[in-house]
């Protein structure tokens, strides 16, 4: 059996994919750690564990780094820029995809996808916490719940209170004294979903939203944030049957796999 590995190392998780001639055979989610290469080398023991032939990713016949961590993976035989590999795992997993917004732990990036899976233009903002992943995590913290109980919150309001600092740490203030004025926290919550909702649609509208229309990353489980894209999109979002997390990780081993 023949084996390829792809390995997306991130500002807040790594995540590893390897595929066999019959596609995805495994797949794995870990915290990053200070030093990229043990974070990759973490991903990767996590995903080989879950494949009773491999005993470890040498037997790989190639491994594609990428993510912001890439260029400090010294065992990947090559680095590819997340962009091309959310594009192309996108496009693997829906063929339709034209347009993917990858939500990060500290980046945001917006992608327009060829017919052919390859990116025809793309947009990000590295510069701002401020609508991604960090963002999310700080007002969950402020509230005291989990990720997931906070999108479930925000589902549950009927008049998103606005929340208008561009800046997260600024934002989770804010939050603060909205809460000690005793507004409604469903109500809070919405709004700093509304808040990065817009944020997405203002770097997706710079390389042109086209259908379909996806999100990739750990913000895409946020249930929340994608119903509030779709009422401000007028479209669906697409839900891809694969981890959104992975996806990265699975252009990165698509990516190798074209080396066979």
């Amino acid at each position: 059996m023949t084996y390829w590995a792809g390995c997306d190392v991130g500002s807040t998780t790594g995540k590893a994919v390897i595929l066999d001639e019959g596609g995805v055979v495994a797949g794995a989610i870990v915290e990053s750690t200070m030093d990229p290469e043990i974070t990759a080398r973490a991903a990767l023991d996590k995903t080989i564990e879950q494949v009773n032939d491999l005993a470890g990713y040498e037997e790989c016949k190639y491994v594609v780094g990428t993510g912001y961590g890439r260029l400090e993976i010294p065992f990947a035989n090559e680095n590819i820029s997340e962009i091309t590999c959310h594009a192309v795992g996108a496009h693997h997993m829906d063929s339709s995809i034209r347009t993917v917004v990858d939500i990060g732990g500290q980046d945001l990036k917006a992608i327009a996808v060829n017919d052919d899976g390859t990116v025809l233009e793309f947009a990000m903002n590295d510069k701002c916490a401020a609508g991604t992943g960090r963002f999310f995590e700080s007002m969950a913290r402020t509230f005291q719940i989990s990720l997931k109980e906070f999108s479930d919150l925000s589902l549950t309001s009927k008049k998103p209170t606005p929340i208008t600092a561009q800046c997260s740490v600024f934002a989770e203030s804010e939050v603060v004294s909205l809460v000690s004025k005793k507004k409604k926290p469903a109500d809070i919550a919405a709004g700093a979903q509304l808040a990065v909702a817009k944020r997405v649609m203002a770097m997706a509208r710079r390389v042109g939203i086209r259908p379909a229309f996806t999100i990739s990353g750990g913000c895409a489980k946020n249930e929340g944030l994608l119903k509030l894209l779709e009422k401000r999109l007028k479209m669906p979002v697409v839900r891809l049957d694969f981890d959104p997390q992975l996806l990265g990780a699975l252009g990165a081993a698509l990516m190798a796999q074209r080396h066979s």
